[in-house]
């Protein structure tokens, strides 16, 4: 019995070696292990089930993305890294939805993390703002664009696929549609 409760809580370690190895297992067990925490928090706090649900898959990407890149220093517990997050983001939503009061029902140890929260939701932001970008730019930049950078494409590959007499001619125009899609990811409000 205890070899199956330690299979169902993961330590923070694996979880972080988890996410690294793009390991579905264990964020599936990170969801299996915080989320009822989670839960709690939101329906005590003005929220629905769904509410939480959203919440805590904010807070995994957060996770998630500062793992991956490679700057992620656990200073607590996994747990009280989750519980801070979504506690943050709820806290935001509420004030959202002017319904905080300026009190929120905490029943666990929570870390400032407002930086993470901030910083993600900008680069959620901003993500949208290159696809937006990107689907003005029109073709032959877009595909230029996408097999350079998402498609890991040689500037070799690309000149044969849209018939550059040489990589130096596909390279100037990749830097033309570079040059267009900042202008346009610029322009956006």
């Amino acid at each position: 019995m205890s070899t199956e409760s330690k299979s169902s809580i993961p330590t923070d370690s694996e979880i972080v070696f988890g996410i690294l190895n793009n390991s579905e297992n264990a964020i599936k067990r990170l969801y299996v292990a915080y989320f009822p925490m989670v839960m709690q928090l939101i329906l005590n706090n003005n929220g629905t089930p769904d509410d939480a649900k959203d919440i805590y898959q904010e807070a995994i990407i957060v996770l998630y993305n500062k793992v991956k890149k490679g700057d992620f220093e656990l200073n607590s517990k996994l747990k009280t890294f989750i519980y801070s997050v979504c506690r943050r983001l709820w806290l935001k939503r509420l004030s959202q939805m002017n319904r905080y009061s300026g009190d929120i029902h905490d029943f666990n140890d929570h870390l400032p993390v407002e930086d993470e929260v901030e910083e993600q939701g900008e680069r959620d932001i901003q993500f949208t703002k290159m696809q937006s970008a990107l689907q003005m730019l029109g073709e032959p930049c877009k595909t230029i664009i996408e097999d350079f950078y998402i498609h890991n494409r040689s500037m070799q590959e690309i000149c044969e696929n849209f018939g550059y007499t040489n990589a130096d001619n596909a390279k100037t125009q990749k830097y033309k549609c570079l040059q267009r899609l900042k202008k346009l990811f610029f322009q956006q409000k």
